[in-house]
C-alpha cells in the first residue's frame, strides 16, 4: 500500500520540482529572513531613541514638544514592525527619521550637549544604525526581485497560481530618503540657512 502511494505521488513531485515549486519556496524564504533583517535593525534603532532622548532632556528640558513627537514616532515604528508589513515599516521609519532630525536640530542651541560622550556616542550608533538599515532594505529588495521575478516567469507562474503564491512588497522609502540620513547632530544640517553660520 506504501509502495503503491509512493508510486503515485512520485510523477506529482517530479513535477512540482520541475515546475520551480521548490525554488519558489526556497526564494520566498529568502525574502522573508531578509525582512527580518529589516526588522532587527528597526527595532535597534528604536531602542536607541529613549538613551538619545534622555541625553538631550538633560540640556534643553523645555523642548517638550519635540520630545512627544519622537516618542509618538518611536511607538508608530514599533507597531510597525509588528505588522511585518515592509511599507507601514517604511512609513513608520520615515516618520522616525523627521522627528530625530527635529530633536537633533536641538543640539545647535546647546554647545555643551554637542560635546557630551553620550551624544557622540549615540551619534556612532545611529549612524551605523543607519548603514545596516540600508544594506538590510538593498537585500530584501534584491531578494523580492528575484522571487517576484520568479513567480512571474513561465512555466513557475503555473505553480505559483495553484500554491497560491503571490509578489511580494518592497520596502521602498519615501521620495528623497533614498540615501540614508546624516545623524550630525546639527553639524551639517541639510537646508540649513547659510545666515545662520556667522551667529556661531
Amino acid at each position: 500500500m506504501k509502495r503503491r502511494m509512493v508510486l503515485a505521488l512520485a510523477p506529482l513531485v517530479i513535477a512540482m520540482g520541475g515546475c520551480g515549486y521548490n525554488q519558489i519556496q526556497q526564494l520566498d524564504e529568502n525574502a522573508a529572513q531578509a525582512k527580518q533583517q529589516i526588522s532587527v535593525q528597526l527595532q535597534r534603532r528604536a531602542d536607541l531613541v529613549p538613551n538619545l532622548v534622555n541625553t538631550v532632556k538633560g540640556y534643553a528640558q523645555h523642548e517638550e514638544a519635540v520630545f512627544t513627537q519622537v516618542a509618538q514616532a518611536r511607538a508608530g515604528l514599533a507597531g510597525a514592525i509588528q505588522t511585518g508589513d515592509p511599507q507601514q515599516m517604511a512609513t513608520a521609519n520615515n516618520q522616525l527619521t523627521g522627528a530625530l532630525g527635529r530633536l537633533l536640530a536641538i543640539s545647535e542651541a546647546y554647545p555643551q550637549l554637542k560635546a557630551d560622550q553620550s551624544f557622540l556616542r549615540l551619534q556612532d550608533e545611529l549612524t551605523g544604525t543607519e548603514n545596516r538599515i540600508a544594506t538590510a532594505r538593498n537585500d530584501y529588495n534584491q531578494a523580492v526581485q528575484s522571487y517576484n521575478t520568479y513567480i512571474r516567469t513561465f512555466p513557475q507562474a503555473l505553480t505559483a497560481k495553484v500554491t497560491g503564491a503571490k509578489p511580494r512588497t518592497y520596502f521602498e522609502a519615501a521620495p528623497g530618503t533614498e540615501v540614508a540620513p546624516t545623524v550630525d547632530f546639527g553639524t551639517n544640517k541639510p537646508g540649513a540657512s547659510s545666515s545662520s553660520t556667522p551667529t556661531r
